[in-house]
């Protein structure tokens, strides 16, 4: 880890030095900068490095750069906005483990230049402008790398698209396509905005060539809100961090109206480069004869001399800077690759569905130093949370740290967990940010959920009077099964993740799950179960304690129906939820088990689905239960279950080896589930 700090460090030293030294030339003359913006032949570096992160920055570490001349958008042949197209390369550099990183990047079209405003905390863009005022209007495509719950952030790593407010119209989490802003490598962006059709569509990768579909795409119609001529740049924020904002390359350019028989723009699919840009970076070389008038050439060849000698120098001088820290950055690489005390920091795997290679990055090890420093010294009143076996805290930087009571495993079985955790890529999957195993200590940081658990939100009534409808809810729902059939199906092994539960569920601010903790602290079977605990728990578990993907199913089928109810998996009075909807089911008033805090506003039908797929996962019969993928499709409607008139029951005559007996009510007996187009597969 000291090895990583020092290399990053080199990096930070290394771009300070270059593009201080090489702005001190002119820069390329049809660019106009701002703030932080750095620029030299070869590359825009937007913000600085901090040389203390201890403390914060003298000025606002923002940077803009725009194209000098303003760029007619609209075309009044045809009243409409002219479409355009760009594609650019940047690459953020992270900053050292003891800085915070910046704030993103933005692709910028605005009104003006010297008066338009930033806000802190905002990529060095406006919250927001007035929207009946065509004076000051801007639209921005953001990489944002700092979530910020006040802007309605999805995240810390996605890319939005800001019409005068920086409060995004639409935006996607990129990590669901494998890229990572702050793994400081070059991502390729390509955006095109079709005037006829009023839509701007946006691609993402790592590859030079141009993806197949966009990432986002959303309907804007910005003849209402452009001026005849606009200006195009970029803009970066770091605020109290460190990060390095670079731009490697940029190409634009706009499409004139017109019809004729056929598209209106058909040069859309010709991919903008340096030979057909309007605005290029770096600018093409010129081809330009020089002055021949003998009356000059004498001070013209001083004059040349001099600065041919001049830039010799400069460039030997930066040859020598960069292969000396390139030698320092191999070595040390070499070094740490050495040491097997220190975890790798990318995990490679093959999806098995393709022959592509997925390369993750791993969450960071920090020391426990560097995590009481994070939660105050573990004061008190950061606590968000207090279990069974772990306690949460809520960090200054919208993090949840999670501090393990008991840690009766060593290093190696930690690791184990945090390769594979970091393994995972899925929406509905919390992401593992960093960790800690030190001193029998083993503390995991997630980003914070502003909602928290789904177990308090249920029981919270102020809750459901304005945002968790049945819809809410069954969204919830068939986003935590997905997470699951990723789980058992889709991963390079079967993960089972063995502690199903509300309180293992937690809310963003948009109300979307996320399924966290996989039962690390649960590999002793001398654990002490509570009731509540119990009632998550699988017939043949309680006996056997072998977890499947089929007592996965049966939690989960108790959350439907904690969800679908209102009321939690065990009462005051020690019923089940499930036992209780088993009874109202053979009393043929299942849908009166609806949460009456929803005030009847749902279809019955779907209600009643809702239940009976809770049901059909809390069949005793662990054979007789769904698989993950066949749940997804219960919830989405695509099956329709079928449940016996009354409960199973079970009988357990042996507690290692259990012998299930099912017995069932009705003259028809029961052999299988599902619509006759879809029978369930045996586990």
């Amino acid at each position: 880890m000291d090895a990583m700090i020092i290399k990053l460090q080199i990096l930070h030293i290394l771009f300070t030095f270059i593009f201080t030294t090489v702005s001190s030339s002119s820069p390329p003359s049809n660019f106009t900068l701002y703030g932080t913006a750095r620029i030299n032949q070869t590359a825009i570096t937007l913000t600085q490095p901090l040389t203390n992160c201890s403390s914060h920055p003298p000025f606002p570490n923002t940077g803009r750069i725009f194209y000098k001349h303003p760029v007619r958008f609209l075309d009044s042949t045809f009243n409409s906005t002219l479409s355009f197209s760009t594609k650019f390369s940047f690459t953020i550099i992270p900053p050292p483990l003891n800085c915070l990183n910046g704030e993103g990047i933005a692709f910028l079209i605005a009104s003006h230049t010297n008066s338009l405003p930033y806000s802190l905390g905002s990529i060095g863009l406006p919250q927001s402008v007035h929207t009946n005022s065509l004076d000051t209007t801007f639209l921005a495509v953001e990489f944002d790398t700092n979530y910020d719950q006040r802007f309605n952030d999805i995240n810390g790593n996605h890319v939005g698209i800001d019409s005068d407010s920086i409060f995004s119209i639409a935006s996607i989490d990129l990590m669901s396509i494998g890229i990572d802003l702050n793994g400081g490598k070059k991502v390729n962006s390509w955006i095109e905005y079709n005037g006829s059709k009023r839509v701007i569509e946006i691609w993402v990768g790592y590859p030079d060539t141009k993806p197949d579909s966009p990432i986002l795409t959303a309907p804007i119609d910005l003849s209402k809100r452009f001026n005849g001529f606009m200006y195009v740049g970029f803009s970066a924020s770091n605020g109290d961090g460190s990060s390095v904002h670079l731009i490697d390359s940029w190409g634009f350019r706009t499409f004139e109206s017109g019809f004729s028989g056929g598209s209106m723009y058909p040069d859309m699919d010709v991919e903008v480069g340096l030979e057909n840009c309007l605005i290029c970076f770096p600018e093409p070389h010129k081809n330009t004869r020089p002055e021949t008038d003998p009356g000059l050439n004498k001070n013209h060849n001083t004059k040349g001399l001099k600065l041919a000698i001049g830039l010799l120098v400069v460039n030997l001088i930066l040859v020598i800077s960069t292969l000396s820290g390139v030698v320092l950055y191999i070595f040390l690489t070499k070094k740490e690759s050495q040491n097997q005390n220190q975890p790798a920091q990318t995990l490679t795997r093959t999806n098995p569905n393709s022959n592509m290679t997925i390369t993750n990055r791993m969450p960071k090890r920090l020391k426990l130093s560097e995590i009481r420093s994070l939660t105050k010294g573990f004061n008190r009143n950061l606590i968000i949370g207090d279990g069974v076996s772990a306690v949460v805290y809520k960090t200054d930087r919208n993090q949840a740290v999670k501090r393990f009571k008991t840690a009766s495993f060593g290093s190696q079985i930690a690791t184990e967990f945090v390769t594979m955790a970091s393994s995972l890529q899925h929406k509905n999957i919390m992401k593992l940010q960093a960790w800690c195993c030190e001193r029998n200590e083993l503390i995991l940081v997630y980003d914070y959920m502003p909602n928290g658990s789904l177990d308090k939100f249920l029981q919270n009534s102020s809750n459901f009077s304005f945002n968790f409808s049945f819809e809410a809810r069954l969204n919830v729902l068939i986003g935590v099964s997905s997470a699951l059939c990723y789980l058992h199906e889709e991963c390079d092994r079967i993960i089972v993740h063995r502690n199903v539960k509300t309180s293992n569920i937690l809310l963003d601010l948009d109300l979307a799950p996320k399924l966290g903790d996989f039962g690390i602290a649960r590999d002793s079977r001398d654990v002490t179960v509570t009731a509540l605990a119990m009632g998550y728990m699988a017939p043949e578990y309680v006996y056997s304690r072998v977890p499947t993907v089929k007592t996965d199913v049966y939690s989960f089928g108790v959350v439907v129906l904690e969800v679908a109810t209102g009321r939690a998996a065990v009462d005051e009075n020690g019923v089940g939820v499930a036992d209780w909807v088993w009874d109202m089911w053979e009393e043929k008033r299942v849908v009166a088990t609806a949460d009456g805090r929803l005030g009847g506003e749902f279809d019955c039908c779907e209600m009643e689905r809702v239940l009976m797929v809770g049901l059909s996962c809390v069949v005793p019969d662990f054979e007789m239960r769904p698989t993950m993928k066949e749940v997804v499709r219960m919830l989405r409607g695509e099956v329709v279950p079928v449940l016996p008139e009354v409960k199973p029951v079970v009988v357990v005559t042996a507690e290692k080896s259990p012998e299930v007996v099912v017995k069932c009510g009705g003259d028809d007996g029961w052999t299988s589930w599902g619509t006759p187009t879809s029978h369930f597969s045996k586990a």
